[in-house]
Formats: structure tokens, sequence, C-alpha cells
């Protein structure tokens, strides 16, 4: 009896094996991995600088770090007396160049051709009384009544006074005109140039003041008011909404599916409703790998990075930084 009891409960452990063995397998598939379409990531921005290119003492930060400022608004301040004074400076020579130029193309000043005109009137007179003593000192020389020397002098004087009537002439034709063409020319430079100083100097005055490029918020700000900024240093650190990006990694085989395009839903806590997304960016390099040498056994743990950006007017409800679940559509 005990050898049959023995005999029955070994029949009746072999007969459950199958049943065992189904109930394994079944184990078996509950816990390995489900397929998902839903990937974790995180929310990332691509912030704006905004700086100047002249150094200066901050005097005035019109933003606060969280303020939501539209496009074109001031945002700080530098000290800018020097600038300014340059503005000036340059405006002047402009000023004195035009001046000059405007000089060149008149000619000289009405009274200076007036004493001109009157030299020349008096020159005149002259020629026409040393002509008369000529005639008269030929008419005394025919009958003897004069030297030759003295007729000698009398035709020199009247020559004289013709060479001084033209010449005076000719200097009033020329006080007339403007001035010579290479010196215009010349002049003409000199205005274009101190145009160029004022623009140089203008534009380093309007960069002691920077304003938004584009609307967004302002995510930090680096200075205080009354502290030195070097040039070229970032005062303002500013979010434009169409900078917000998700970045979400996919195993190596969704990687492949994946294209630019590609609709997606994010999700997060206090997001709401689903953040509608659009695939831009998927990289052809695995971004993370997990500490395993490389084997067709290990292959699937690579991941791949994939950026999605949403519309700006849904990239409000995200912040950076922020972890989110992507879901693929």
């Amino acid at each position: 009896m005990k050898g049959r009891s023995m005999f029955d409960g070994l029949a009746a452990w072999l007969g459950a094996l199958p049943i065992a063995g189904l109930s394994l397998a079944v184990l078996a598939a509950g816990c390995a991995r489900p397929v998902t379409d839903t990937f974790q990531g995180y929310v990332e921005g691509e912030f704006v600088y905004m700086a100047s290119s002249q150094a200066g003492q901050l005097v005035d930060l019109a933003v606060q770090r969280g303020q939501t400022v539209p496009a074109s608004a001031l945002l700080f301040t530098l000290e800018s007396s020097n600038e300014a004074d340059a503005v000036k400076q340059a405006q002047h020579q402009l000023q004195a160049a035009e001046s000059q130029r405007a000089d060149l193309l008149t000619g000289k000043r009405p009274v200076e051709v007036a004493v001109n005109e009157a030299q020349l009137q008096q020159a005149r007179s002259d020629a026409q009384r040393t002509a008369t003593q000529l005639q008269r000192d030929e008419e005394q020389f025919r009958i003897g009544g004069i030297a030759k020397s003295q007729l000698d002098d009398s035709r020199a004087a009247a020559v004289n006074a013709q060479a001084h009537v033209r010449e005076l002439e000719a200097q009033v034709q020329v006080a007339r005109l403007p001035g010579r063409e290479q010196q215009i020319r010349a002049q003409e430079a000199q205005v274009e140039a101190a145009r160029a100083a004022l623009a140089q100097a203008q534009w380093k005055l309007d960069q002691k003041q920077v304003h938004a490029a584009q609307a967004g918020l302002v995510f930090d700000t680096m200075y205080r008011a009354g502290e030195w900024v070097p040039a070229g240093s970032p005062v303002v650190r500013i979010l434009p909404p169409q900078n917000v990006k998700v970045r979400f990694f996919v195993p190596q085989a969704v990687a492949g599916g994946l294209a630019p395009g590609r609709a997606v839903a994010i999700r997060c806590d206090g997001c709401g409703a689903e953040v509608p997304a659009t695939v831009r960016f998927v990289s052809d390099q695995a971004e993370y790998t997990p500490p395993t040498i490389y084997s067709n056994d290990t292959r699937s743990k690579f991941v791949f990075m994939v950026e999605a950006w949403p519309q700006p007017a849904d990239a409000v409800r995200l912040h950076p930084g922020q972890p989110v679940e992507v879901a693929l559509r």
C-alpha cells in the first residue's frame, strides 16, 4: 500500500507539469516589457541673450525676471555721456564741412567781389588818364615840345594801365566763379567722411540702450543697476515662446520610423490638456548609451534623441527643465 501511494503521487506530479509550464509561460509574458508609444523627455528653451556691444555702467534695468515683454521693449540702459558728446562733436564737424563746401560752390562773398569791382573801376580811370596823356605827349613830340624819353614814358604808362585793367577784370571773373572742380570734389569727400563719423557715433550711442529683439519671457537678469557691464556681456536672458522645445528619447526600433513633421502630444503634470507638437529633428547618433558592450543582444538599449516643437501659443504652458511624457500620433 505504501508503494502504491508513492506511485500515485508521482503520477499526479507528472500530470501537473503541462499546467505548470503553461502558467510559467503566461507569467513570463506578463512580465515582458510592453510595447509603448509614450516616451520620457524634458522641456528645453533656446534663450536669447541680450547684450550691448559697448561697455558701461548699468544705470537702468527696465525689466524684471519673470516679466513678459513685447518686441522692441526697452530692456536696459548703460551710461552714455561720452557717446552723447561724441555725437555732438561729429554733428559740428559735419556742419563745418558742409559750410566749406557751400563756400566753394558760391565763390567769394559779395563784399569781396565789390572790392574787386571798385579796384577795376579805378584801374579803368587810370588807363583812360594815361591814354589821354599819351595822346597829348605825341602831339607835343611832333612839334618838338618834349623829348623822346618823355614820350616813351607816357607810352609805357599807358600800356601798364591797360594791363592792370585786364588783370582786375580777370580777378572779378574768378571771384564770381565757384571753387575749382578738384577742390569741390575734395570737400565733398570731407562731407561724406563727416557724415560717416556722425553715423558711427550715433550707432555707439544707440547701443547704450538695448531693446528686445522679439517678444518673450524675461527668464533671468545678470546685472544690477550700478554695476559695470563689459562689452558683449549679456544683461537680460529672454525666452521667446517659439524657442521652447521638448527633447525626448526613443529606442532604436522607434527612431528609424520617425521623421520631421511627425505629430506628437506632450503630457505633463499641471499642463491640463495635451500640448500638440511637431517633430523637427531626429538624431542619427545614440545620445545615451548604458554602460554595456555593443552586441546584437544589447543594441536595443541604445536610445536616440528627438526634438519636438509646440506652437508658440501652447509653449507658454511649458517650462524649461520640466519633465514630460511624449506620445506619438
